[in-house]
């Protein structure tokens, strides 16, 4: 048993990311295993160091513990090259020269049927086709691409710990960016595996993203873990944390008086834990008994949890 919380380092972690992160380290604990952490900075420009320092020192105040060193993806780019070579070498990889703008432009021009399986904002296909020739204008243009895993709009059924069954298709996600970046889809895949975390629990918004994890799993022989997509903590409107709902992160709760252990055992009564009378170990505590059954499956609103947010 490998669980892991991998946020990424481009500001605080909020009240949603540090109650899947508990839940993560409470299930990973339940099953007598190891919890990970992992910095996905990916992208130099919005990440930095210090903010996955503090990050760090938010869920160590939250009673969470980590094995090993933190793997920082960043340092780890000539692993997702070797893979993306290896697709390259079975024909599944091709140059998109499409720009974003030039992508949601097709999309909302393009009849999608009602029920479609693809993820919201699939891929339109632009480029799949290009011959030799298209490429080489675009390239002469000054175009550099971003390259692609071609598919067939592959279907899979995700069996979730929480969502439950999940089907969805797979389109032609992105594997690198025209600037060389890996893209998150690959880069989580290849962690994954060479980690060897066998349980992802993370927020339900990357449910739809499963699928072509999945996907790449199978293309480059990895096995798949198990999924635990959890409801996100929202705003009283039902929409994304944003710091127009307040206190949403643990150093803006400070500010209000309310300690890190305050914050923890809300969180933890959010999920079913009882954080009386817990030991210097909550963690440990909490997944002696622990079930995915206590596990509320509807989305949890900031004002229920009892904090002066």
């Amino acid at each position: 048993m490998v669980g892991r919380f991998a946020p990424s380092p481009t500001g605080d972690l909020h009240l949603g990311n540090l109650r899947t992160a508990l839940i993560a380290a409470v299930s990973a604990r339940a099953g007598d295993g190891v919890f990970l952490l992992r910095d996905e900075d990916l992208d130099f420009v919005t990440s930095s160091p210090d903010w996955a320092q503090r990050q760090h020192e938010d869920l160590a105040a939250m009673s969470i513990r980590w094995s090993d060193e933190v793997v920082r993806q960043s340092e780890r780019f000539a692993l997702y090259r070797a893979a993306i070579s290896t697709l390259e070498a079975t024909g599944v990889v091709y140059p998109c020269f499409c720009s974003r703008r030039e992508i949601r432009a097709e999309i909302e021009a393009a009849t999608r049927a009602p029920h479609s399986p693809l993820p919201l904002g699939a891929y339109p296909g632009t480029c799949r086709e290009l011959s030799v020739e298209d490429r080489a204008a675009r390239m002469a243009e000054g175009r550099q691409p971003a390259f692609r895993l071609r598919t067939d709009g592959e279907e899979y059924e995700i069996r979730d710990r929480v969502a439950g069954v999940y089907v969805g298709a797979v389109d032609d996600v992105v594997l690198a960016r025209a600037d060389g970046v890996p893209a998150y889809n690959l880069a989580v895949v290849v962690d994954d595996a060479l980690q060897g975390v066998t349980e992802v629990v993370r927020g339900d918004d990357l449910l739809s993203s499963t699928p072509r994890q999945v996907h790449l799993q199978r293309l480059l022989g990895y096995e798949t873990p198990e999924y635990a997509h959890i409801p996100l903590v929202c705003s009283p409107s039902g929409s994304r944390l944003a710091k127009r709902d307040g206190a949403v992160t643990l150093r803006d709760l400070y500010e209000r008086g309310v300690s890190a252990v305050e914050v923890r055992d809300a969180l933890a009564r959010s999920f079913g834990c009882d954080p009386a009378g817990t030991s210097t170990d909550p963690i440990g505590e909490w997944a002696t008994n622990w079930s995915w059954s206590q596990l509320p499956t509807t989305p949890v609103d900031i004002a229920d949890l009892g904090l002066p947010v």
